[in-house]
């Protein structure tokens, strides 16, 4: 048994997500200022909200004025340097600095100067005035401030490579060489365009995900989340390893209102990682179980982060298309993390938690089934095919009239009045502070889409990429040669070398990069390359997205994992070793639907057939690598099937037939063996 853990105060659970998450860690600010940017953030909220049920107007309009507000609020809320975000420092006005009211009030200006000559525009773009490039300076320069204060140096330093390399183009070595282009063409083509900071990213963030990030909020307001921990506590609680499986479910339930990783971590962490160390799971194992699983709650539907919607944009295909095919790829990342917790239960014969520590099912959905609804009517809306910015439109009302109930039969009806205004007030001003750094990244990443539309860059990049790959393969097809018959076709060699090297860069770029504008770049950079491999777009999409995702729990960043070792008192590296192990199932899978689109259901080549082939291969093959992993089946594995499994799983999940079976006969000889030898044998604590 391990060391009793320790309970953590909400002061201290505040600190660590801001000690691990950059968008968490707002300023010490004056009373006014805290006033000032609380009720801009409340009329921003409820702008959006109007707009939602109402209408939005024009576009270049709405992602102005969203744009504007958030940069002006981002200058009052995050310091220059993090360390002196609880101190003032120099000549101040009301606490702030003055040059961080001179950089608010010029990125307000500059994002608002677009919209206020948008009826000019036909007129002067590629043909700018000074005035016109003046103002498209000042927002890059104070994009790039805004970016790096709340998300870091990463995106901003990606930014500015791009625009060197569009500036200093004819320089540039072999392929990457082209004209080049003068500064006044670059802002004209970043700022006065819709290929640049006003394009596809800053549009989604501003009709689509603001809405979702409030929903989320305003639905962890009214205890959906709670009931999420409680309710998966009683139906898994009592298994072997039971806060841990806890923690899997829990994680993939608040995943459908939420796609934060770190805040996913703290919120449900804070009560499963301390019981999972109870019950005699090693502090890192606890850690790295809490991350992997609040890290599927991005990949999640019907939230997905902000990506779902970005999908409907690039894609032009229905929001109900792209959830429905993320319902297989969510459910292998759970399943995998939920059999690494199962079978290292059963190694170490941790037992579950007592009746006498359980909820009851019954009980939880009895008090808490009124604040399921809003859910209910939001899926119900997002499938019926209604639009998504309704649909969180209905589903936010619906959470405050339940918010409204909850209040006033708690409190009375004067009572509950005034305590529903004061929460309304507060989630929505926490709706619209969640959605600042990724506004403001998500503008700067449209500085990155710019470049690649200016420059065609993409596709160079696609075409070296795809070239290697093919080298490689005919080196491998070789070398295999001697097999009496062909395991791998070239074509079959070239697209996996072709997606390893893309899902390394995914992961590589999603280590200083949010989860959001990885995906966006990597869709620009990325997805070209796939293309020209004949992957189908959706398919291509979800791959970027997935490596993206895993990055949080990749070591020597893995931000996610490091916040869960925060909590667990753990060695945050081998936290993260342990989530990146945990999550095997998500860096799979995303090999087997490009190589079998059927798993995604809605691909123009579904087939049942192949479904059926790619879903039992890809289940069997989690759980012969979580095995082989693991050191357990159903008993402890010999040196030799440690070595033979994750053959089997590779070949399980290989597209050729002949390869799935030999992975099905290397699998079910293991199995044979075990239960021979005795079947499931526990460790020293007895298992419930």
């Amino acid at each position: 048994m391990t060391d009793a853990p320790r309970e953590l105060t909400d002061a201290q659970l505040r600190a660590l997500e801001e000690e691990y998450d950059p968008e968490a860690r707002f300023r010490t600010v004056t009373r006014p200022i805290a006033i000032l940017s609380g009720v801009i953030l409340f009329l921003l909220s409820v702008y959006h909200f109007y707009t939602a049920g109402f209408g939005i107007p024009r576009a270049t309009t709405h992602r102005g004025l969203h744009m504007g507000v958030s940069l002006f609020v981002i200058f009052l809320s995050f310091s220059a340097l993090a360390r002196n975000r609880h101190k003032t420092g120099g000549f101040a006005v009301l606490g702030v600095p003055v040059t961080d009211w001179i950089l608010a009030i010029g990125g307000a200006v500059s994002a608002f100067y677009v919209p206020w000559i948008y009826d000019q525009l036909a007129f002067r773009v590629g043909n700018p005035l000074p005035i016109d490039i003046a103002m498209g300076t000042v927002l890059l320069v104070v994009l790039m401030e805004a970016v790096r204060r709340s998300m870091g140096w990463p995106l901003p330093v990606i930014a500015g490579l791009f625009i060197a390399y569009a500036y200093f183009g004819k320089s540039m070595p072999g392929i990457l060489v082209h004209p080049g282009a003068d500064w006044a063409n670059i802002v004209n083509h970043l700022y006065l365009t819709s290929q640049g900071i006003y394009g596809t990213a800053l549009g989604v963030i501003a009709t689509y995900v603001f809405h979702f990030v409030l929903f989320g909020v305003m639905a962890q307001k009214i205890g959906l989340g709670q009931l999420f921990i409680d309710l998966a506590t009683a139906l898994t609680g009592r298994y072997a390893g039971g806060p841990a499986k806890v923690s899997v479910i829990s994680s993939a339930m608040l995943g459908t209102i939420s796609g934060s990783s770190i805040a996913n971590t703290v919120t449900t962490g804070a009560l499963t990682i301390p019981a999972m160390i109870k019950i005699g799971f090693k502090r890192h194992f606890a850690a790295a179980v809490e991350a992997a699983s609040s890290t599927g709650g991005q990949i999640t539907p019907p939230v997905m982060g902000a990506v779902a919607f970005l999908m409907v944009e690039y894609l032009g295909i229905p929001l109900r298309t792209i959830l429905i095919a993320a319902i297989v790829p969510a459910f292998m990342h759970f399943f995998g993390v939920l059999v690494q917790v199962h079978l290292e239960a059963k190694r170490l014969g941790i037992r579950g938690l007592r009746a006498e520590e359980l909820p009851k099912a019954g009980k939880v959905l009895r008090e808490g089934w009124l604040s399921v609804f809003p859910l209910v009517l939001l899926v119900w809306m997002l499938m019926s095919g209604r639009t998504p910015f309704l649909s969180a439109f209905w589903a936010i009302t619906a959470c405050i009239a339940v918010y409204l109930i909850q209040r006033v039969m708690a409190a009375g009806v004067v009572e509950g009045i005034k305590e529903t205004a004061a929460g309304l007030y507060e989630g929505f001003v926490a709706g619209a502070r969640q959605s600042l750094a990724v506004t403001a990244a998500a503008a700067l990443v449209g500085v990155v889409i710019g470049i690649v539309t200016l420059t065609g860059v993409g596709f160079k990049i696609a075409f070296m990429v795809t070239s290697v790959a093919q080298d490689w393969a005919m080196g491998l097809h070789q070398f295999l040669a001697f097999l009496p018959f062909e395991l791998f076709s070239i074509q079959t060699l070239t697209l996996l070398f072709t997606l390893l090297m893309t899902a390394v860069v995914c992961v590589l770029m999603g280590c200083g990069v949010p989860t959001t504008a990885n995906y966006i770049i990597m869709v620009a950079v990325a997805a070209p390359v796939l293309g020209m491999m004949n992957v189908e777009p959706l398919v291509a999409h979800f791959f970027v997205f997935y490596f993206g995702v895993l990055a949080d729990v990749t070591p020597p960043v893995a931000l996610a994992a490091y916040a869960g070792a925060g909590i667990a008192g753990a060695n945050g590296f081998k936290a993260g070793n342990t989530a990146f192990r945990l999550s095997m199932g998500k860096a799979l899978v995303p090999f087997v639907f490009v190589f079998s689109p059927s798993l995604l259901l809605v691909t123009q080549s579904f087939t049942l057939p192949d479904f059926l082939l790619a879903f039992t291969g890809s289940v069997l093959g989690i759980v012969a690598l979580s095995a082989a992993i693991t050191n357990w089946l159903m008993g402890p594995l010999l040196t030799i099937e440690r070595i033979v499994l994750p053959l089997a799983a590779l070949l399980l999940i290989a597209p050729e037939i002949t390869s799935t079976v030999l992975g099905m006969a290397i699998l079910a000889a293991v199995v044979l063996r075990q239960y021979m030898a005795g079947g499931d044998r526990g460790g020293a604590i007895p298992a419930s």
